[in-house]
């Protein structure tokens, strides 16, 4: 480890847009995201989404408009502490943390779940079950061996897992167009909300909009990728008109395969990988398994672009006096913040081994690998629309105070964002009675950021001159601590 300044950056847009791809997991998406909704929304899937995608849409705004002038490695701690303020910005990078945190812990659980699924596929005369944990295990060293290693490797990493799974997907989607052909009349009726009442739409909606959860990870790249002001935004832009295409088209096309009917409905819903399922009936078991083995291998991509993006946050907030100072050390070989990356597994490890060993929380799934990856991702998706929340307030104050050339009509645009936040928020918090629902979970880590940078003046100095410093000369990619600062 060092304090001296990292290398020149060497990112390139794609890798970039690999670290964000890795993250909302495309293929890991697709495969269960659907499933919890179809009982309010019924065959409406595609139009869902397609409101899902707006709504993100709306989010992504506010970050590629600040990512044109600020790029931080602490992302929305950089972001938002430009805007508003130090204390503003400490809060967001410790929400924004905390939820890739949370998506490290689901993910490890996700892979075991995932991993056993492709076993029993494989072998479904033996009964083949892991502990869910030993795999979760497994993935935490190579996460931690491939993010030690340098940003390229693991962006290709990324790239070659969730682009085959991309891949599977359009084959499949190709195999169902034209072994169900659906009438005008149904075709329209996938883009239908009749007979589905608000409540249940925007409840709906909601599920589906954190399907995007993670497509801002690539912000926190902004330190070590060519060019930032340019290839910060056109990845954000690129994740999202990316996954939005393919989300909506597989929604799609994933209805139309099980069927419009009540029955096709009940299959889908009751299908633990749906995409697994739709690869067998349509295609055969070699793909079916390819699907499942892809899907498995998308989970281990989330993991690892969720360890990356939270080490990356950690080692911002100490470089600022924020903990201790070997977090915001970097590798005098790879230029990676290997201290903070491993406290990160570490603790993800630590926590999945607590809920294998008490088999909570349960979600009422039967499967406590699935529980826990559905409890602690709702954790880490309520943190980021919190975030969310601390950056479309953030474009506002940018518009109306920094951006003198921003045109004022796009104050409308964060606006909308807030009030998505706000409503999405509700639908997640409303009638919410367990003290340790997942929600409630969020806030209680929200509040505890908030409780830290009221009672520490020094830190929020440290923040304030740290920022200045950062944003007012071209910086070294993931530079270290400054020495005359003191740790809180």
């Amino acid at each position: 480890m060092n304090n001296a300044p990292n290398k020149k950056r060497n990112l390139k847009l794609w890798e970039a847009l690999a670290l964000s791809l890795g993250m909302v997991g495309p293929t890991l998406a697709m495969s269960g995201n659907a499933q919890g909704l179809i009982d309010s929304v019924g065959k409406a899937l595609p139009i869902v989404f397609v409101l899902g995608l707006v709504g993100i849409a709306l989010i992504a705004y506010g970050f590629i408009r600040l990512t044109r002038f600020y790029n931080h490695a602490g992302s929305a701690y950089g972001l938002v502490g430009k805007t508003i303020g130090p204390r503003a910005g400490f809060f967001s990078g410790f929400a924004i943390m905390g939820t890739y945190l949370f998506f490290s812990i689901a993910t490890l659980a996700a892979l075991g779940a995932f991993t056993n699924a492709f076993l029993q596929a494989l072998f479904p005369a033996s009964h083949i079950e892991i502990p869910w944990i030993v795999t979760a295990a497994v993935g935490v060293v190579f996460s931690w061996i491939l993010n030690s290693r340098d940003g390229q490797t693991v962006a290709r990493v990324l790239m070659v897992i969730e682009g085959v799974g991309i891949i599977l997907m359009l084959v499949l989607a190709a195999v169902i167009i034209i072994h169900q052909p659906a009438t005008t009349e149904q075709h329209a009726s996938l883009f239908s909300l009749n007979g589905v009442s608000f409540q249940a739409v925007m409840a709906a909606v909601v599920a589906a909009f954190l399907s995007w959860a993670g497509f801002e990870a690539c912000a926190t790249l902004g330190e070590e990728t060519e060019n930032p002001q340019r290839n910060i935004p056109l990845a954000l832009l690129g994740s999202i008109v990316l996954t939005g295409i393919l989300f909506v088209g597989m929604m799609y096309v994933q209805t139309l395969g099980f069927g419009t009917s009540e029955a096709g409905l009940n299959a889908f819903k009751n299908s633990a990988n749906s995409l697994g399922t739709l690869s067998q009936t349509y295609v055969g078991t070699v793909f079916s398994l390819c699907m499942l083995f892809t899907a498995m291998m998308s989970a281990f991509a989330a993991n690892l672009s969720a360890a990356a993006t939270s080490s990356r946050l950690l080692f911002a907030l100490a470089r600022d006096g924020f903990g201790h100072s070997c977090f915001a050390e970097v590798s005098a070989k790879t230029h990676q913040p290997r201290n903070a990356l491993t406290l990160v597994l570490v603790v993800s490890l630590l926590v999945d081994v607590a809920a294998w060993l008490t088999g909570k929380p349960s979600m009422g799934t039967g499967n406590s690998a699935i529980d826990a990856y559905f409890y602690f991702a709702v954790i880490g998706s309520v943190c980021l629309m919190i975030t969310y929340l601390m950056i479309e307030s953030g474009v506002i104050n940018f518009i109306t105070r920094m951006g003198q050339n921003i045109p004022k009509w796009e104050l409308l645009l964060p606006v909308l964002g807030i009030v998505i936040m706000v409503v999405s928020l509700y639908y997640n918090v409303v009638g919410q009675e367990d003290l340790f629902s997942p929600a409630l979970v969020a806030f209680y880590w929200c509040i505890a950021g908030l409780t830290i940078i009221v009672s520490a003046p020094r830190l929020v100095r440290n923040i304030g001159l740290s920022l200045s410093e950062e944003f007012s000369a071209p910086a070294e990619p993931l530079t270290t601590a400054i020495p005359q600062k003191e740790s809180v």
